[in-house]
């Protein structure tokens, strides 16, 4: 029970101090890309989406082994290993000389960046199914609260010097390999541990647990277009850039608007939401909300405007939890590491497409040599795919609680007291950007 107590602060201290050493470069790296390109605003877009999408495929192949080593070697390890290498890697980009070095540092952060799955499953083992939603909800708390003090903290350092944010990160993340190493208790019980085999180790094998029942295969995929379409961010910096003319300074305070809204409503609202509307109107009303925010964003001709998309976007989170909930409850508890595994694996193949995807379509869409000039297309795009997630998860059916596990395996009950008051709050946005 000790054990399960302390999960508490190390969960919130390891998902925050991730997000604010991601927060630190997220102003940064886009105009760092621009600066290494002669300021090519074109070339800038490609190359950052061929930056995302090379992360993306890392993170597809390395996730999915890092959950199911998880399920046999226990959270703690794979945890602390993401940790130390993601510090290691901003070290790298912060000393890159060239736009080639840059490359390799975010092809080696790629590789070690899934700590997020990892703690999710943290979380899984030791929250009762009911309570999950509202765990994962207070998960967005830890991601807000590190998007409003990162790109806060890292937006005006850029101003400074457009390499310290990534000194600064590297120093986060090394501590926080340094506190869990420390602190860091396991979460996952010897008897609910399970062999590693390479076909659950395999990005694309690890899917097939998606496909284990049909109401989570339709879960799956509606998740899919909601994690491509949010790969739409990666254009953020450089779209603010183009068309308003922001800062350094000014893109950092922008995406800490972004944290103060994700931690309000993450924090505040998803669990009773979800307490009132069930995990199902939860997840579609959400997806509305996004995709009203994703047209507002579009055709905001002023800052003020562009600003004012961010609450309305980040009401989306409320949908996030909901289906990872809903997930959840159809596989038994000795694959929870394996099923966050497998989520990864399909936000990782979104997060393949999507950077290049939508920087692909913002760079068409500026290009003077076209007739067409719609700077905003890539947002009318990510709205489009909003809306028909939504349109498929009104066709979804609330779980019942306490419904046996679809895997023959029984649920096992947590001790008494173990409630969602013992879970700490824990993507990505991962990652917002």
């Amino acid at each position: 029970m000790k054990s399960r107590q302390a999960a508490i602060p190390f969960i919130f201290v390891t998902v925050m101090l991730d997000m604010i050493a991601l927060g630190l470069i997220a102003p940064v790296l886009p105009k760092l890309i621009l600066d290494f390109l002669g300021g090519n605003m074109n070339a800038a877009a490609n190359w950052n989406g061929i930056f995302g999408t090379v992360f993306a495929l890392m993170q597809f192949f390395c996730s999915p082994v890092l959950g199911v080593l998880s399920d046999k070697f226990g959270r703690r390890p794979v945890i602390l290993l993401s940790n130390l290498g993601l510090g290691l890697d901003y070290v790298v980009m912060a000393l890159s000389p060239t736009s080639s070095w840059l490359f390799l540092g975010r092809v080696s952060s790629g590789n070690t960046a899934s700590s997020i799955a990892t703690a999710m499953a943290y979380s899984a083992d030791v929250t009762p199914k009911e309570k999950r939603a509202g765990a994962f909800g207070m998960i967005g708390v830890a991601f807000g609260l590190g998007f409003i003090l990162g790109p806060a903290i890292g937006g005006p350092l850029g101003d400074i010097d457009i390499r310290l944010p990534f000194w600064v990160a590297g120093g986060f993340s090394l501590a926080n390999w340094l506190y869990g190493y420390i602190f860091v208790p396991e979460s996952l019980r010897p008897e609910h541990r399970k062999e590693f085999t390479l076909r659950r180790a395999n990005p694309i094998g690890s899917l097939v647990l998606l496909r284990s029942h049909p109401e989570l295969w339709k879960l799956a995929t509606l998740q899919f277009l909601a994690y491509v379409s949010h790969e739409v961010f990666v254009i953020w910096a450089l779209y603010s850039i183009y068309r308003y003319q922001w800062t350094q300074t000014m893109i950092g305070v922008s995406l800490a608007l972004v944290g103060v809204c994700t931690a309000a409503i993450s924090g505040g609202l998803t669990g009773r939401v979800v307490a009132w509307l069930g995990e199902r109107r939860t997840l579609y009303i959400g997806q509305c909300f996004g995709a009203v925010g994703m047209l507002i964003a579009g055709v905001a001709r002023t800052s003020a405007i562009y600003l004012a998309s961010i609450p309305v976007i980040s009401m989306w989170n409320i949908s996030f939890p909901a289906a990872q909930g809903m997930m959840t409850h159809r596989v038994s508890e000795r694959e929870q590491g394996e099923l966050q595994g497998a989520i990864q694996s399909l936000r990782s193949i979104a997060f393949v497409i999507g950077p290049y995807l939508f920087s692909g379509i913002f760079s068409w869409f500026i290009n003077p040599k076209r007739a067409i000039h719609v700077a905003g297309a890539p947002y009318y795009f990510a709205a489009a795919l909003l809306f028909t997630a939504m349109l498929l998860a009104t066709r979804l059916e609330q779980p019942q609680m306490g419904a046996p596990s679809t895997s023959g395996i029984p649920d096992v009950v947590p001790p008494e007291g173990v409630t969602s008051g013992t879970v700490a709050p824990i993507a990505d946005p991962r990652e917002s950007t």
